[in-house]
């Protein structure tokens, strides 16, 4: 019962006017006699503003009247009066029945929500209640802090201060932080302990069981090409003690210079590979230790837990063996290329000798190939390596500095002395081929014969033989000194069909001359033209045909004079660009490039070509900075790869294709886990339509030139071409002749040389020129390969500029036609007398030494030579 409506004091008996009003009879009878004062009666319940009877606040229990009222505890709120009445008002609607209000002896206040009452100054409210300040909150003040803290006695806290409140946030942020901080060690400790248990580390014979898988090589119809197998007649586990020191010094040098004083693990390194993992870097901090383990286990995976794991088996095995263990073992299992797994094998492949015999020098070689086995034949790297492990030997006090300055390079012994290759003669290039191009896509040779992969390339044994035939036809009782290479690429796909880069015989030429580069000669136009179209001009354009010509001065001072192969080759002063190409004409093509600033010699600029050819699938031409790419002479240079490659991007409507060697590569049960990019991209525009109308326009200006060369397309078949010419300085011989050509299937390109440029002569002692044997070749292969095929035509294009007919027709300056004058394919070269400048800053390239075996960034780079181009 709520008794805040009774206004009598405890202890007080009702007053008389009060009493008054009872009904006669109805007077209470107190029990027993008990003259304890009446309760009062209830009153009606307070109307609250929102008609929310939840906000109503509880009852009091009924109190005892014998007691004196007390005030209410701090933050309690006083009974409140009804909202809106008067003080002395009567009430709104008549009592209830039974009810009789009391009469107060002062006016009565109307009944109001606390928050409308205004308190009293003696602090208290006109209900009877004490009060608190006249700005304490009550239940329904808008900044109501609820309840106050209380101490453990009950007590109120006193009230913080803002500094007090700041220190305790930042006590508990702080607390937060030593939680996670300790979480952060204790769980990865824990989990670190728990792998150490678990983890097992593998022995060196464990290793070399694993490794010694065989890989099998297949055909494009899935037929064995041959198989890699390991060599492991040379495989010998050495004990601690047999490993010199020099071997164990070369390689700190090389991969771990603190070795002998780490924990296992650099964990400078390890939060490096964080980063660069995080970042997309590259790189990382394995010490030797943690090498071992990934060699061992052959998982090369770029992750965090790969790592982990690496550092938890790294730590084991620094506790389980001895540093001198350790290193033994590394350099047991390690690969260092040749096929040759340990130490001892690599010492014997390279050196023909025992571990325990090497020198410094050759100790430092074999630690340099560590981290490149697959550029065991690069001789640029392994120097480079080599270098890199001597001046660190001698930072670390493991060689003397007079030892360093006194040594040499140590040449290792050719590789085919190392062992015999399972895959041999021409298919081993195709070997070296796959094996290159699957090292760059993560799959290096240790790797492949760890898990015994099944490889399977692109070459159609078909075509391959077909190749080998047409090059053994026609070079046929030619002198032993000529080299030639034939290669076929697929414009569909990029994929290489049949590749021939020599007899590989050993010890007498181990040279791939389908992957060497040379200067391409004239062959090399079809990229002036892809940049002139690429302005807007089309083959209608016309410049000077006439010959001889000067562009300039050379470096010495004199006139930079360029001059066309013959009569036939030249043409009037209105010379078409589709009349030059077909004549190949160089005064033509030189001066669309030439430019020296001036407006008379305004041309497209050497740059343009590079673009263009770069685009089409030529690399390697960062030191080309004249105008002699027009002619495919100076520095402008390329493989007979890269010249099908980019042949094959006409042929295929202007869309470039990767080239590759691989189809896929297989695990021993079937599951695929390689195969390469395919996809096609527009090579000389951003849209693929317009891309396929410049190549359509190449494709028509090189139509010509097969007839002119005296060649025929396979019956059904169009094809075009253009022959290339590279004359040996200024003595009318070639040094490199080329024919490069394709039809809408087939890409094929084919040379002829020395292995150091100089003049080339046939077995009848006359000079070989374009049309002689590369294009009997290229002619034999393609007559060969399109046989029974179905017939093929190119795609016709809108012209792009001027056309030939809107041109002013070239007049040949010779006095008979071109048929007439034009020589036999099997007699001196048509095209014999190219440009002749002969500055001196080409001199300055020349180098005559002797093409070495390595394969430089996938192929032999050779000097040029004081050579000059023609057609």
């Amino acid at each position: 019962m709520n008794d805040q409506y009774n206004r009598s004091w405890p202890g007080q008996e009702p007053d008389e006017p009060r009493r008054a009003q009872w009904p006669a009879g109805d007077e209470p009878q107190w029990p027993g006699g008990n003259e304890a004062p009446p309760r009062a009666p209830r009153r009606p319940a307070p109307q609250w503003p929102n008609g929310n009877e939840q906000q109503r606040p509880a009852r009091r229990p009924e109190p005892d009247r014998t007691q004196r009222r007390v005030p209410p505890p701090p933050g309690r709120r006083p009974p409140s009066r009804q909202p809106g009445r008067p003080q002395g008002a009567p009430p709104d609607r008549p009592p209830r029945d039974g009810y009789r209000p009391p009469v107060p002896t002062e006016p009565e206040p109307e009944p109001s929500l606390l928050t409308h009452t205004e308190l009293g100054s003696a602090g208290y409210t006109n209900d009877g209640y004490e009060s608190g300040p006249i700005d304490a909150p009550t239940e329904f003040a808008d900044d109501d802090p609820g309840e106050p803290e209380t101490d453990n006695e009950g007590k109120a806290k006193p009230e913080l201060t803002r500094r007090q409140r700041k220190k305790r946030l930042w006590r508990r942020v702080r607390r937060t932080l030593y939680v996670m901080a300790g979480l952060g060690v204790v769980i990865p400790a824990a989990a670190f302990t728990i792998a150490y248990f678990l983890v097992d580390v593998p022995t060196p014979e464990q290793v070399l069981a694993d490794q010694s898988q065989v890989v099998t090589y297949y055909y494009a119809d899935n037929t064995v090409m041959g198989k890699d197998i390991p060599d492991s007649g040379n495989r010998q586990i050495l004990k601690p003690g047999e490993i010199p020191e020099v071997m164990k010094h070369a390689a700190y040098a090389a991969e771990d210079a603190t070795f002998e004083t780490n924990s296992g693990f650099d964990l400078t390194g390890i939060f490096r590979a964080v980063y660069n993992n995080f970042t997309g870097g590259t790189g990382g901090g394995s010490t030797i230790s943690q090498q071992y383990i990934k060699k061992a286990t052959e998982n090369e995976e770029h992750t965090l837990t790969r790592k982990a794991t690496e550092l938890v088996k790294s730590f084991k095995l620094n506790r389980t063996q001895s540093k001198d263990e350790i290193i033994a073992g590394y350099l047991n299992i390690v690969f260092f290329g040749r096929g040759a797994y340990g130490v001892q094998a690599a010492a014997h492949v390279y050196f023909n000798k025992d571990a325990a015999q090497l020198t410094p020098s050759e100790a430092a070689f074999l630690a340099g190939l560590i981290q490149g086995p697959s550029r065991s034949e690069n001789t640029e790297y392994t120097t480079r390596r080599w270098n890199y492990v001597m001046d660190n030997m001698v930072k670390y006090n493991w060689l003397p500095a007079a030892d360093r300055q006194a040594a040499q390079y140590p040449t290792p012994q050719p590789k085919s002395q190392a062992k015999a290759q399972a895959i041999s003669g021409p298919n081993a290039f195709i070997q070296a081929q796959v094996e290159d191009e699957l090292a760059n896509a993560g799959y290096p040779k240790e790797r492949l014969q760890t898990g015994g992969y099944n490889i399977y390339t692109t070459i159609d044994p078909k075509a391959q033989q077909q190749m080998e035939q047409a090059v053994n036809d026609i070079m046929k009782g030619q002198p032993d000194e000529l080299r030639e290479a034939m290669v076929a690429v697929s414009p569909k796909d990029g994929g290489v069909v049949a590749y021939y880069g020599g007899p590989n015989k050993p010890g007498v030429d181990e040279v791939d001359w389908a992957n060497t580069m040379r200067n391409p000669g004239s062959s090399f136009k079809p990229f002036d033209l892809t940049a002139l179209l690429q302005t807007g001009k089309g083959l209608g354009e016309t410049y000077n045909g006439t010959s001889p010509q000067e562009f300039g001065k050379n470096a010495d001072g004199t006139a930079r004079k360029v001059t066309n192969a013959g009569a036939a080759n030249s043409c009037s002063e209105q010379c078409t660009v589709a009349e030059a190409m077909k004549i190949s004409a160089n005064t033509v093509f030189y001066g669309m490039v030439y430019n020296d600033g001036t407006p008379e010699h305004d041309g497209l600029g050497y740059q343009a070509v590079v673009k263009a050819a770069n685009q089409a699938g030529i690399n390697n031409l960062d030191d080309v900075h004249d105008a002699n790419v027009s002619i495919g002479g100076g520095t402008a240079r390329a493989t007979a790869l890269e010249m099908a490659s980019s042949y094959a991007t006409f042929a295929g409507d202007g869309a470039r294709h990767p080239q590759h060697f691989v189809a896929k590569v297989t695990s021993p049960g079937g599951e695929v886990v390689y195969q390469p990019p395919t996809d096609a991209k527009p090579a000389f525009a951003n849209s693929q339509d317009k891309s396929k109308q410049i190549a359509g326009n190449v494709t028509t200006a090189l139509k010509p030139v097969i007839g002119f060369t005296k060649l025929t397309c396979p019956s059904n078949h169009e094809c075009a071409g253009k022959t290339g010419t590279q004359q040996y300085k200024d003595t009318g011989m070639n040094s490199d002749v080329w024919m490069v050509g394709y039809t809408p299937s087939i890409a094929v390109s084919s040379w002829v040389g020395t292995p150091t440029p100089g003049p080339i002569k046939d077995k009848n002692g006359k000079s070989i020129s374009s049309s002689g044997l590369p294009a009997l070749m290229w002619q034999e292969f393609l007559t060969n390969y399109l046989k029974d095929k179905p017939a093929e035509k190119f795609p016709t294009v809108q012209p792009i500029g001027k056309t030939p007919e809107q041109a002013t027709t070239s007049t040949v300056t010779t006095t008979t036609p071109p048929t007439n004058t034009t020589t036999p394919p099997s007699s001196p070269p048509e095209s014999s007398s190219p440009e002749t400048p002969s500055s001196s800053s080409e001199r300055t390239r020349t180098r005559t030494s002797p093409p070495s075996s390595s394969r430089p960034n996938g192929g032999i780079i050779l000097p040029p030579g004081n050579t000059d181009s023609s057609g």
